[in-house]
């Protein structure tokens, strides 16, 4: 596997700010993986992907993209990059074709064309199976005036995606879709990926959305407060535990004493037995007192996530 994205030392310092909004951060993201980049507002992570996708100047550091140097070859990085961001950028006036066929023209993908009719099949064959995709090919030719959100965020997904890029930069990409655009999009997205090799760099506040990572990097701000996969991060913080319950209770208290389980009760009643990084089959396999319930609670990203976030808030306030 090789590197598709590295970053050394970044720093970005806003004119009369007092402290770095990105403060010398450093990480590489995977060829193909997929990389998802969390952090609560203003921690740093707008400028972060804003500076990848060459929408703003850096302050200092080292960026290559896809083998490209950020200073030294921008258009290049721009070339070899998919961006959807939050606030659609999409001219009101046109067509949604018209906006597809512009921006694959301004990519360098074909020569410009009057009319849609007079572009390549190639490219009429990938608008419709993008439209079909995301479901808006009735409106394609509808000007986007006439748009929802959520078309206007298709649209731009479409246009995103019209040029191969190598990586597709995701900044919140399904906030304003309903659940089963959501679900298409995504599963478009996997797809494409798997189909072209494409490396998706993923920010979003749908945390589900970032189980998937192959790697997730946390920043808090302006520096990386945790990086690795899902599961490593949850596994850091987040225990994972059984819930218990009996007809017989008192029993079952008592047999949980009798073979040092650690366990507390909980506010429905039933018991929380800590596993202590033991399998859970492993100890649920000890306790022979009949159960009632029985269930296991397995971490998710967001809860690692939360707690996380509030052990940095904590640190960066004794430290400020």
């Amino acid at each position: 596997m090789s590197r598709i994205i590295e970053v050394k030392d970044l720093i970005k310092k806003y004119k009369k700010a007092e402290k770095n909004a990105v403060n010398d951060i450093s990480f590489s993201v995977e060829e193909g993986s997929f990389f998802a980049f969390l952090g609560p507002n203003g921690a740093g992570k707008t400028t972060t992907i804003s500076i990848l996708t060459t929408t703003l100047s850096k302050t200092s550091g080292s960026v290559v993209i896809a083998g490209h140097d950020l200073d030294r070859e921008p258009a290049k990085v721009r070339r070899s990059i998919g961006v959807i961001f939050q606030q659609p950028s999409l001219d009101l006036n046109l067509t949604a074709e018209e906006n597809i066929r512009l921006h694959s023209v301004l990519y360098g993908l074909y020569p410009f064309r009057p009319f849609f009719g007079m572009m390549p099949q190639e490219y009429k064959d990938k608008v419709h199976e993008l439209a079909k995709v995301v479901g808006i090919s009735k409106e394609l030719f509808n000007p986007i005036k006439t748009f929802s959100g959520g078309m206007k965020r298709k649209l731009e997904i479409i246009r995103s995606l019209i040029h191969n890029p190598k990586v597709l930069f995701l900044d919140e990409p399904t906030s304003g879709l309903d659940p089963v655009s959501r679900k298409n999009l995504w599963d478009y997205i996997q797809n494409v990926r798997h189909k072209n090799q494409t490396t998706i760099f993923l920010t979003t506040h749908y945390l589900e959305e970032a189980e998937e990572a192959d790697e997730v990097s946390i920043i808090n701000h302006g520096k990386i407060i945790t990086h690795g996969t899902p599961d490593k991060i949850k596994q850091d913080l987040v225990e994972e535990y059984i819930t218990i319950d009996s007809k017989t209770q008192d029993a079952l208290v008592m047999e949980l004493n009798a073979k040092k389980l650690k366990h507390t009760p909980l506010a429905d009643g039933s018991i929380k037995v800590d596993l202590q990084k033991k399998h859970p089959q492993e100890v649920i396999q000890k306790i022979q007192t009949k159960l009632s319930t029985l269930r296991i609670h397995t971490p998710t990203l967001e809860e690692a996530y939360v707690e996380i976030i509030a052990n940095s808030e904590n640190h960066h306030h004794a430290r400020s």
